[in-house]
């Protein structure tokens, strides 16, 4: 198993997609504008599949998913000297950006059981979430993770036609 890089904090990604090959998406609370995919820390000694669907119910309430795949290898980023220092008070460590191991679920559930204040353990993440498709998801993303969701879309696109069977335009974003 390769190891995530020195430096970084290091977490679980998680792409869900419904039966329509939609990928689900939410806006941050204090970020509108911008749409992410659920992503979150792993626990000391948690097993990164665990980690995943924590996140997932954690962040989203979500409990009727399906893994599908898994990347062999960690994707990151950086954060800008503004957000690392701003995050030290946050996890109590200074950290380069974040690393994950990106999931692939299947979403199996009806979406009234989505639901952003998640499972209660956690403060509320999101303010609005959407099903989009992968061209939406990447002209919405936070440009410092733009090139992390375009690996994922690229590594997972397939797995998600395979499984749905429509013609997902897979289209990379313009730099």
């Amino acid at each position: 198993m390769e190891f995530p890089p020195e430096g970084y904090r290091r977490g679980v990604g998680i792409c869900l997609f419904n039966s329509s090959g939609k990928i689900f998406a939410a806006s941050r609370l204090n970020g509108h504008e911008i749409w992410e995919m659920p992503q979150g820390g792993v626990n000391e000694g948690e097993d990164l599949k665990t980690a995943a669907k924590r996140e997932l119910m954690e962040e989203t309430g979500v409990v009727s998913a399906e893994i599908i795949a898994e990347l062999p290898y960690w994707l990151s980023y950086d954060f800008s000297p503004e957000v690392s220092i701003r995050h030290i008070k946050h996890w109590g460590a200074r950290y380069k950006g974040q690393t994950h191991k990106w999931f692939l679920l299947k979403f199996t559930g009806k979406d009234e059981e989505i639901n952003l204040l998640g499972d209660g353990t956690e403060r509320q993440e999101f303010g609005e979430w959407s099903w989009m498709s992968i061209e939406q998801l990447l002209n919405q993303a936070k440009k410092s993770r733009k090139p992390v969701y375009e690996q994922v879309m690229k590594e997972f696109g397939n797995f998600i036609l395979g499984i749905v069977g429509d013609d997902i335009p897979l289209k990379q974003s313009e730099t």
